[in-house]
C-alpha cells in the first residue's frame, strides 16, 4: 500500500523557518518525483515544490525561490522541504504527493499524503 506522511508544519513568526517532511512507503522511492503543494483557504492546490528522485533535478515555484529547499533522502526514503523566511503569505496546508516526474499540475499525482498545516504570523 502507497502511503505518504506529511509532518513538520506548525505556527511561526514570519521571518521563521520550518522543515516539513514526507515520509513514503509501499513503492519504489528511486523511481518516482515527490513534490509539494500548498492550499490556502479558498484558494486552489497550487505547486510549490517538486524533487525527482532518481536524477535529483529540484524545480521551485517563482513565488518560494531562494527561500524554499526540497532534498531527498533515499535511504530514508524521505523528502524534505526547508522553508526560510516564511510570509504570512506562506500560510497553507502543505501536501507531498508522488507521481513518475514532476509537474505543476495537482491533477496528474496519484498519491497524496494527509497535509500538514503551516500558519505564519505577521
Amino acid at each position: 500500500e502507497v502511503q505518504l506522511q506529511a509532518s513538520g508544519g506548525g505556527l511561526v513568526q514570519a521571518g521563521g523557518s520550518l522543515r516539513l517532511s514526507c515520509a513514503a512507503s509501499g513503492f519504489t522511492f528511486d523511481d518516482y518525483a515527490i513534490g509539494w503543494f500548498r492550499q490556502a483557504p479558498g484558494k486552489e492546490r497550487e505547486g510549490v515544490s517538486c524533487i525527482s528522485s532518481s536524477d535529483g533535478s529540484t524545480y521551485y515555484a517563482d513565488s518560494v525561490k531562494g527561500r524554499f529547499t526540497i532534498s531527498s533522502d533515499n535511504a530514508k526514503n524521505t523528502v524534505y522541504l526547508q522553508m526560510n523566511s516564511l510570509k504570512p503569505e506562506d500560510t497553507a496546508v502543505y501536501y507531498c504527493a508522488a507521481d513518475w516526474w514532476c509537474s505543476w499540475s495537482p491533477w496528474e499525482y496519484d498519491y497524496w499524503g494527509q497535509g500538514t498545516q503551516v500558519t505564519v504570523s505577521s
